[in-house]
């Protein structure tokens, strides 16, 4: 038995909002422990503020992407990442004009019923 697994067809998740999700390891393919997932944020892209149950490390490949984290603005840029702890209030966005390409992974996975996303006040 090989102790090894090939991704070749990783989930790409549905969104309504021009992001594109590809889990390559995660709930998806029945690992709970850890999600691993491609991620392009399109140009002016934002999701409602959350506080995930699970730590969450970003690496920026290309473009920028902004974190609000308790209340303090960070922005990365390609080669540069990140790791936000479980517990912290998050908003993800990209305000800029280029989309932002990267990789995200959360211990535990990502999960809906972990990331505890707010409702967005329109």
């Amino acid at each position: 038995m090989k102790k090894y697994k090939i991704q070749k067809s990783p989930f790409v998740v549905p969104t309504t909002d021009g992001k594109v999700i590809e889990e390559h390891w995660g709930n998806s393919t029945q690992n709970s422990n850890i999600s691993i997932a491609h991620m392009v944020a399109p140009p002016d892209w934002s999701e409602p503020h959350q506080t995930p149950e699970f730590d969450e490390f970003t690496i920026i490949i290309s473009g920028k992407k902004q974190f609000e984290i308790d209340g303090e603005e960070v922005i990365l840029e390609k080669g540069q990442s990140i790791l936000i702890e479980k517990g912290a209030r998050i908003r993800y966005s990209n305000p800029f004009s280029e989309p932002c390409e990267y990789i995200a992974i959360c211990l535990p996975a990502f999960s809906m019923d972990l990331v505890n996303r707010e409702e967005e006040i329109i």
